[in-house]
């Protein structure tokens, strides 16, 4: 009898450790989707671009994320996870099918230079959250990490983990919705 109640406490736990273990940590709900995407104000990291392209200004909000739905990619020069997706990105952005805005987190800006030169340069504008708080303020787990935002600034979806082509053909439909 003395034994009985620590024997459930032991059953409950191994039922929550066996539900746990089934899900995708990749799927981890965000509270934001729906919501307007949290405020920030980062400068943003001049690169060589294409020649006569407009550079970025010196600084960006969420407010000029507003207008045409865009991906909004939380990565780092030192994160394995982003040499994954970076491929992907690249094909991404030549299909020019939706606005790329990068977020070096976390990141010195010469390690980003030169991770960008070496291995291709997908983002329309790349901003830096060197202190690593507008990823708090987005919720960011580790990166990579990549938003979908609807044309008014709205959170839709959010990936965790890289970005793949199975991903993408989630989020494909969502930026179809999304552009008025």
């Amino acid at each position: 009898m003395r034994f009985a109640l620590p024997l459930a406490v032991l059953i409950a736990l191994l039922a929550l450790f066996a539900v746990g273990l089934q899900r995708d940590p990749r799927r981890l709900p965000s509270p934001l989707i729906g919501k307007p995407a949290p405020a920030f104000d980062l400068p943003t990291i001049a690169l060589p671009g294409p020649p006569g392209a407009v550079p970025p200004p010196a600084r960006m909000t969420q407010a000029d994320l507003r207008g045409a739905p865009v991906l909004v990619n939380f990565f780092a020069s030192w994160c394995a996870g982003c040499q994954d997706e970076h491929p992907f990105l690249m094909e991404l952005a030549r299909s020019g099918e939706v606005r790329l805005v990068g977020i070096d987190y976390k990141d010195a800006e010469s390690d980003l230079r030169r991770w960008l030169g070496r291995h291709g340069d997908p983002y329309a504008v790349v901003l830096s959250d060197l202190s690593g708080n507008t990823g708090i303020d987005w919720g960011v787990y580790g990166v990579p990490e990549t938003f979908v935002l609807d044309a008014q600034g709205r959170i839709v979806f959010k990936q965790i983990g890289p970005l793949t082509p199975e991903a993408w053909q989630r989020i494909r439909p969502l930026l179809q919705g999304s552009a008025s």
